[in-house]
């Protein structure tokens, strides 16, 4: 079902927001290494939700088709 994939991926977007705004303070700190910590997170948790943003989309395009 089209609605669960991409709630499950604005979901990960969500996520990988925080992460990445979190690796923004470190940085805005001047503690770089957890800043580099939360943003390699980040960087791993954007492509997981890339990832579900685009089987999200193709479930969308089949669901259409019908």
């Amino acid at each position: 079902m089209p609605q669960a994939s991409h709630t499950k991926a604005a979901e990960h977007h969500e996520a990988t927001a925080k992460t990445h705004r979190t690796a923004a303070e470190h940085h805005g700190k001047g503690d770089h290494a957890k800043g580099l910590e939360h943003s390699t997170k980040a960087h791993g948790q954007s492509e997981a939700a890339h990832k579900m943003s685009t089987e999200a989309h193709g479930k969308s395009v089949a669901h259409a088709k019908k």
